[in-house]
């Protein structure tokens, strides 16, 4: 019963205190306001005026604070031209208005002040006040309705569907920061494998040089019979025949791989004319412009562009530079088995003793490198080196190949993890990923941390706008669209492409891609500021908040 009665007292005082605060006083004001005195200048308060002269229609504080409900004192601000109220010496230099405008209740949305310049203008502000009552006095025959119980549930079920919508927000940024460690890690355990396969490659380049040594060594020393000599005057003849064949096959290989080459090359200088035909304007009276495109039309004319491929001829070439052992040629077949000085000698060497021919071939290396070294005995005349010699050689570049490669995978996982993707790694996550759109006559393409792009819808080759060089952060003050598909104001992240394709008679094309907070990744709007500089506006997850669908990196208004 008591605390019944408590709260109906409680209740009552509210209702009194609602009904003695005077027109356009917000709640957080009302404790200057009471009719039982005199009324002190909020900014001033050894100023004190009659009770009576708030809200009369005429500014009597310095601040304006005595005509909350009117726009007597609309004019108030420190570039303003001083009045009488300005007399007071305390506040000459400080001529603002106190209150933050006119207060609307807007019951059934959201309280909200509205300028003290638009009270009683004959306009009815419902953006801001819903209930009409910055336009109590009616000038003009002006009448604004209540309505802000419509405004409050349609602002209700779009702040429901914006509130959803940041939620899926937050919760993409969320799997992204998630797949962002994942691949950040992914990198460090590489780095450390890497770290381990980079020790054992060294071992294993110091294993083959070693290896090369001692083969060069053993090959130096040995007896072995001449290239060439094998099978006599016909081996001889048989061994030149088959290097000539190799230097054609290999000069062969190198000719068509240039043709290629240049007919790859032709293509896409052919592909740039005719783009630069079809897309130049004609009215630009450039004489240079024009005669090339003549000349482009006569050369078309004569050739009719670039020859494509004989197909018999390259399915001939393709048999031609086939290796000789894949075409059944078998060039030991046409050596006859003569016998030359250096065979009778290991014929003789196969009647020892195992163990007596390992020894004599033993002291006939040892003793034929002791002459070499010493300059008495020249090394082996022949023209080549033998295929062990060869193989080892091989073996030796090739590790040397995959330690380099190693190495150069290392550097760039290191440099990977010391390069800024933003706030929580986040943008690690989006670097590959491409979105597109269509705006004007080209569709615009936007690869994250990678590159962006253009390209005709009516056809034609792709444009490069700029490729990713870092992030930064940008200041932006937009008014925030219906649909949220906007940046809002504050600092928004921005990722920069430059070094794109040089602009006719301008510089190289260069982009700025400013991100908003969206439930998706999307472009918004593209517009070139200037000449062949662009700016795209994009919503992705990747910068909104938490909770809030806001974006990353200062304060501002909720993108969402």
């Amino acid at each position: 019963m008591k605390s019944a009665f408590a709260a109906l007292v409680a209740l009552e005082c509210a209702t009194v205190a609602s009904a003695a605060r005077p027109r356009g006083v917000g709640p957080e004001f009302a404790k200057y306001y009471d009719a039982s005195k005199d009324f002190s200048c909020i900014s001033t308060p050894s100023l004190n005026i009659p009770y009576s002269r708030v809200n009369d229609d005429y500014c009597d504080c310095p601040d304006g604070s005595d005509e909350p409900g009117t726009a007597a004192c609309a004019h108030l601000s420190p570039l303003s031209p001083h009045t009488p109220a300005d007399s007071h010496p305390s506040t000459v230099d400080n001529i603002t208005n106190s209150l933050p405008g006119f207060y609307c209740k807007n019951k059934g949305h959201i309280p909200s002040y509205v300028p003290f310049t638009n009270v009683n203008d004959g306009i009815c502000d419902y953006e801001l006040c819903c209930d009409g009552s910055e336009e109590w006095e009616g000038v003009g025959g002006t009448r604004c309705e209540d309505r802000c119980d419509t405004i409050g549930k349609e602002w209700r079920k779009l702040d429901e569907a914006r509130q959803k919508s940041a939620s899926n927000a937050a919760k993409k940024r969320a799997e992204l920061v998630k797949e962002a460690a994942r691949l950040r890690q992914t990198v460090q355990d590489r780095i450390q494998t890497l770290g381990t396969e980079i020790e054992g490659a060294e071992l294993k380049v110091k294993q083959m040089e070693q290896e090369l040594a001692d083969t060069k060594r053993k090959e130096t020393g040995k007896v072995v019979q001449p290239a060439g000599s094998k099978g006599g005057k016909l081996g001889v003849l048989v061994g030149l025949a088959q290097k000539r064949t190799e230097e054609l096959r290999t000069s062969l290989l190198a000719t068509r791989e240039e043709l290629n080459s240049g007919r790859s090359r032709l293509q896409q200088l052919e592909g740039i004319m005719t783009t630069f035909k079809e897309e130049y304007n004609p009215n630009f009276n450039d004489e240079g412009v024009k005669r090339a495109v003549r000349a482009w039309e006569d050369y078309i004319a004569s050739f009719g562009g670039a020859a494509t491929p004989n197909d018999a001829q390259e399915r001939d070439l393709d048999e031609i530079t086939k290796p000789d052992s894949e075409s059944g040629l078998n060039w030991d077949d046409y050596i006859e088995e003569e016998g030359s000085e250096t065979d009778v000698l290991y014929a003789f060497e196969n009647y020892l003793p195992p163990t007596l021919r390992t020894w004599l071939d033993t002291k006939l290396r040892d003793l034929r490198l002791l002459l070499i070294e010493n300059g008495i005995l020249a090394s082996n005349p022949t023209s080549g080196e033998s295929s062990t010699l060869t193989s080892a050689r091989t073996r030796l570049t090739t590790a040397e190949k995959s330690l380099e490669d190693l190495r150069t995978t290392l550097t760039s996982s290191q440099s990977d993890l010391t390069t800024s993707f933003g706030p929580d790694d986040v943008f690690r996550a989006l670097k590959g990923t491409c979105i597109n759109t269509d705006s004007g006559e080209y569709t615009y393409t936007l690869c994250f941390l990678d590159r962006t792009a253009q390209k005709p819808k009516k056809g034609g080759g792709e444009t490069n706008m700029g490729k990713y060089t870092g992030l930064e952060m940008v200041t932006v003050d937009e008014d925030l669209p219906v649909d949220g598909k906007g940046l809002g104001s504050g600092e928004r992240w921005a990722m920069k492409f430059e070094n794109g394709q040089h602009c006719w008679n301008g510089p190289n094309r260069r982009t700025t891609v400013v991100l908003g907070c969206a439930e998706k990744d999307e472009i918004w709007r593209i517009r070139e500021e200037e000449k062949c500089v662009y700016r795209m506006e994009v919503g992705t997850p990747a910068v909104c908040e938490g909770s809030g669908g806001k974006k990353e990196g200062g304060g501002g208004k909720d993108e969402l």
